[in-house]
């Protein structure tokens, strides 16, 4: 270690380093732009070799206390060091995003603390008790033997004494069955410190992949902003008549009808295999789309302040930033984290309380569904006109205009017992109608058991005349048959 520094302060490095920022000052105004950028890069070149030995230092260092060694300092002031410099400031990242992914760690860090400091204490507690109970039980077993060698020789001795040995090893036996009793108690309580285990495994990994996400997804957007130039246009691509606009959202509607007359149905299959709760179902397939564009429209506007916080600084017209912005975000619809979106909405569906599963069961099972509806949910906001789903709460005053009624529903009923599938929109027009199931006495209570499994047809266009579901008689292995959709002579693009 000791052998290690003196090479480091006999190179000179830090030396070498001022000297090359003091002739870069002198020459700066004489060298052309690519000169300074090449002497900029060599000099952070060498300050990374430098950090890189620093590094090395430091691992050896805390390496030679211990298992702990240093992690005191590292804590107090190498991490805050990191979350306030580390990240490049100015338009590359925000200081919003950083921040939040210093932030998630820290949380997580000390989560997983709190977890583990948690799990000791149970277990040397209940360590404890159950050697407690174990001696406790040892003493009961000596008085029983010692009460049978009593009550033997009261029998010999006297009728009347037998009678009291009796009744001293009912109660010795009674004691003796509560504190089998009290050990099995204490044994279930053990289950709680596997749980713990797993709890801290999985915020381990939840850790891992809050600290790896933004870097892989941030090293795709940078390289295709480096790439990127804007080519002229007739038209605006923020405009509503902008082929791209229509060609897509004519896409995304056939979609958006296909994902409900046959995803929707596969995941309800899936659901089945596991529940046979037909409303909870339903309810879980509802709130996982809506979870899917809340996380959706999280994400994109994100990025999209990225894009426009990197296209800024190089942005010279003749269009207006906002059309950069646009346009280049129709090239690039592809650079999404869907399995981070994923992962979020899953997270969201265990800590609602108006779903639930059975505990052998976790709603990855229907992750091909979450992460098609992410998908689509991502493809939607990027348009320079998006397209969303319509804000839809239970209890509400059911809306004809937006929803129809399922088949099992009361038709005289005035407000939404739980809704089925979401209406699209955009802005304040409504494109399809949802699906909603209206009962009486309907409240913002937890799920209650359907009545029966059916499936509901696709929903239809908003300015078709209104459609039934289809007929119980026809749900048990038949598909829903999915609405005629508009014919545009952009439909043809790829989805």
């Amino acid at each position: 270690m000791a052998e290690s520094l003196r090479r480091l302060v006999n190179i000179g490095t830090f030396t070498v380093l001022q000297e090359k920022l003091e002739r870069w000052l002198d020459n700066y105004y004489i060298n052309t732009c690519d000169q300074n950028v090449a002497r900029c890069c060599e000099i952070i070149e060498l300050n990374a070799k430098v950090q890189g030995q620093l590094f090395k230092l430091l691992q050896v260092t805390a390496e030679s206390g211990g298992m702990y060694g240093g992690a005191s300092i590292i804590k107090s002031r190498l991490l805050p060091f990191l979350g306030q410099n580390f990240f490049t400031s100015g338009g590359s990242v925000t200081a919003d995003t950083s921040l939040s992914v210093l932030a998630e760690s820290a949380a997580k860090n000390r989560e997983i603390d709190d977890l583990q400091d948690m799990y000791e204490t149970s277990l040397n507690e209940l360590e404890a008790d159950l050697k407690d109970k174990e001696a406790e039980n040892q003493d009961l077993r000596d008085e029983l033997l010692e009460a049978k060698d009593n009550l033997n020789r009261s029998l010999r001795e006297s009728t009347s004494n037998k009678m009291l040995g009796e009744v001293e090893v009912r109660e010795l036996r009674r004691k003796l069955a509560d504190a089998q009793d009290e050990i099995h108690k204490l044994r279930s309580k053990a289950g709680l410190v596997d749980d713990y285990e797993r709890q801290v495994r999985n915020l381990r990994d939840e850790l891992s992949l809050a600290s790896t996400k933004k870097s892989y997804l941030d090293n795709d957007v940078y390289s295709s902003l480096g790439a990127y130039r804007y080519t002229p246009r007739v038209g605006s691509p923020l405009s509503i008549d902008d082929p791209v606009q229509r060609v897509r959202q004519q896409n995304y509607i056939s979609r958006w009808n296909d994902m409900f007359s046959q995803d929707r149905l596969d995941a309800m299959d899936t659901l089945r295999r596991y529940s046979d709760d037909y409303e909870n179902n339903q309810r879980i397939i509802f709130l996982a789309i809506q979870e899917a564009f809340s996380v959706a429209k999280l994400a994109f506007r994100q990025f999209k302040m990225k894009v426009r916080a990197n296209l800024a600084a190089t942005h010279i017209g003749p269009e207006t930033l906002e059309e950069a912005v646009q346009d280049y975000i129709n090239r690039n619809t592809d650079l999404c984290d869907l399995t981070g979106m994923v992962a979020d909405v899953i997270r969201a569906l265990n800590r609602s309380p108006k779903v639930f599963l059975p505990p052998d069961a976790t709603f990855s099972i229907v992750q091909p569904f979450i992460r098609e509806s992410c998908k689509l949910a991502w493809n939607m906001s990027a348009l320079a006109h998006p397209l969303d789903i319509a804000v839809a709460t239970d209890a509400e005053l059911f809306d004809n205009n937006k929803y129809r009624r399922s088949y099992d529903s009361e038709y005289t009923a005035p407000l939404v017992n739980h809704h089925i599938w979401p209406a699209l929109m955009q802005g304040a027009k409504v494109l399809m109608k949802g699906e909603a199931c209206t009962r009486r006495g309907a409240s913002l209570g937890a799920s209650r058991r359907s009545r029966s499994p059916t499936r509901s047809v696709s929903p239809s266009p908003r300015p078709r005349s209104r459609s039934r579901s289809a007929s119980p008689s026809r749900r048990i292995r038949s598909r829903s048959v999915s609405p005629s959709r508009s014919r545009s002579p952009f439909s043809s693009g790829a989805w």
